[in-house]
């Protein structure tokens, strides 16, 4: 049974149209990923079915007595307001405490908050977990979602995904967080040209028929133009050609990906990354660093030391307060170790995207704003204009010569972002890059710095793309340490769930440093030190014989018909097998020695 039904809806902003005749039905228990552009109608659709806005023509039509939930993405509270007035209401507390349901939202959504704290002190993600934990606790048939991952950690997204996937209520979310859309969507519209097109499962089924889609329209386009080539031919001969009936066959949608290489060539990017920035790139030396400056704030780090190398692309993780941005601006230099010592290689130029927009001229326009850094650049093996970045990026056509000023905070920091690449830098720190950021746009950029060649540091509450364009995690655990987790994401999430990752500003409020952990286990500060600098040598040396073992795999497919040569290259390739199973085994006796 359908609860909401859509007949011939169309809406227009402006001169724009954004829906155009869209005929569509919400189904009980349904649940449904809306993606599409910035700008393309995603939240007016979903506004228009939860009835909070009116279209412009056609038919909407509710089941009697449809219970919605609305997130929207700005939250309208009383600042003066407790919190636990907006999130329970009237509530006497043995009513909402017998509940164990209400009881789950508060620990995963507000359990690090005072409930009597008032609204107006609350940050932009305090704001976002009380009105989910606001919508969560009511009884809804449909649930609307309008990017509800916004200013949520990566622990916070994993318990809604589950949450939600667990409810029996219809769902419809808009979303750029792709492996949010994954846990949670059994169906994907795409909202495209003021049409939405519907596809069965969730983002990554979405992808793949959306290119078998292109690939038979590309073989209808094709046929058609070869049609029209025999026609011709057909024309000027005189008498009808004789041919045989095309065969098209429709591959299974793995077939569309079975000859793709790899999204990088790590060897040749580390190749480059080494000439471009020598061996050292940032040393950490037994630093200790706090979030509020010199020895005030949570403590971020504590005695650590710590290796970048060239080419590394690492992706840093850790909870809200954990102090991801302050290590991105300790490497930046904006701020200096309390103690030790941050050695930075002689070559590195280094780029950093923070949080903030930086100031644009806002009388510029958008294509003197990029090329008033560089007209051209190199990534890869290919040169591109200025322009020709900026059209990947979503600055297609006249959006080029938009004024700054006209900006939306998506478009400045697509902008942003593009400056920075262009300046060529050998080092990038990314500081939540994918914020206001549409799927489109991300895949763009993802495939933009698979061709970069450097140092790589992001910071993303984005799942998605942070496994997309690291390979290798970095955990911040509360410990004052940087932790390697091979297991990346899902290990990070064990360790939060086994409580053995805190946030900083909760290590600050029940200490329990590296030093006292290594009193209890009997290692000495000093040994400490020089554990963690044998983990650092460890986890460098299996790169290195990974990126061997790749060269070695290469090398094998050359010379796939010398027999002498694959024995010799069979041979090497297992004892680099050992020797790193070796390095792997000694780095985990030595991770569980000092509590990694």
């Amino acid at each position: 049974m359908n609860l909401v039904n859509l007949e011939s809806v169309s809406h227009a902003f402006g001169p724009k149209a954004l829906l155009t005749g869209v005929s569509l039905g919400v189904e009980a228990g349904e649940r449904i990923g809306v993606v599409g552009r910035n700008g393309g109608g995603k939240t007016t659709l979903v506004s228009i079915i939860a009835g909070e806005l009116t279209p412009d023509s056609g038919r909407v039509t509710h089941t009697r007595n449809l219970r919605v939930g609305v997130l929207a993405q700005r939250d309208l509270f009383d600042p003066d307001a407790p919190i636990r007035d907006i999130v329970l209401g009237q509530q006497a507390d043995h009513e909402w405490a017998g509940d164990a349901q209400v009881r789950e939202i508060l620990a995963n959504l507000l359990g690090d908050l005072d409930l009597s704290a008032h609204a107006g002190a609350l940050s932009g993600g305090e704001r976002r977990r009380t009105a989910l934990a606001k919508l969560l606790i009511g009884d809804h048939d449909l649930i609307v979602l309008d990017e509800p991952t916004n200013h949520l950690d990566i622990e916070a997204i994993a318990w809604l995904a589950g949450h939600l996937s667990a409810r029996k209520s219809a769902l419809l979310v808009v979303t750029h967080d792709r492996w949010f859309l994954d846990a949670v969507s059994t169906r994907t519209w795409e909202v495209v040209d003021g049409s939405v097109e519907r596809y069965e499962g969730g983002y990554a089924a979405f992808v793949l028929a959306k290119a078998e889609r292109a690939r038979i329209a590309q073989a209808a386009e094709d046929r058609r133009q070869n049609l029209m080539r025999k026609e011709i031919a057909w024309l000027r001969r005189g008498p009808p050609a004789r041919t045989s009936k095309p065969k098209f066959r429709i591959n299974a949608a793995e077939a569309l990906i079975a000859d793709v290489p790899p999204a990088r060539e790590t060897v040749e990017l580390l190749r480059f990354a080494t000439a471009r920035l020598g061996k050292t790139v940032y040393d950490l030396e037994n630093v200790t660093l706090h979030a509020g400056g010199p020895n005030t704030g949570p403590l971020v780090l504590d005695h650590c030391t710590w290796q970048f190398g060239p080419g590394d692309r690492i992706g840093l993780i850790g909870v809200n307060g954990s102090g991801k941005s302050t290590v991105l601006r300790l490497l930046s230099g904006t701020v200096t170790p309390d103690e030790g010592k941050l050695v930075q290689g002689r070559t590195v130029k280094l780029a950093h995207l923070s949080q903030e927009l930086a100031e644009l001229d806002p009388t510029r326009r958008v294509l003197e704003t990029v090329e008033e850094i560089r007209k051209y650049i190199t990534v890869g093996k290919k040169e591109w204009t200025a322009s020709q970045l900026l059209e990947r990026l979503g600055f297609k056509g006249e959006a080029q010569w938009k004024v700054v000023g006209d900006l939306s905070g998506g478009e400045r920091r697509r902008l942003q972002l593009l400056r920075l690449i262009m300046d060529e830098p050998n080092v990038l720190l990314l500081d939540e890059p994918t914020n206001d950021l549409d799927i489109e746009t991300l895949t763009e950029l993802e495939d933009l710095l698979d061709g970069w060649p450097g140092t790589l540091v992001v910071v993303s509450h984005d799942r998605y793309f942070l496994e997309r364009v690291s390979d290798r995690t970095v955990a911040l655990l509360g410990d004052g340490r940087l932790s390697m987790l091979p297991g990346g994401v899902d290990e990070y999430l064990e360790r939060r769930a086994a409580g053995t990752a805190v946030s900083a500003r909760a290590a600050a409020a029940e200490p329990v440093t590296v030093v006292a952990e290594a009193a209890e286990k009997k290692v000495s500060q000093k040994e400490l030190r020089e554990l963690q600098k044998e983990l650092s040598r460890l986890e460098r040396q299996v790169d290195k014989l990974s990126e061997r073992e790749a060269k070695v795999h290469a090398q094998m497919a050359e010379a796939a018909s010398d027999f002498e040569k694959l024995g010799k290259l069979d041979a090497e390739l297992r004892d680099l097998g050992a020797q790193k199973e070796a390095a792997e085994l000694e780095w985990m006796e030595l991770a569980e020695r000092i509590g990694e």
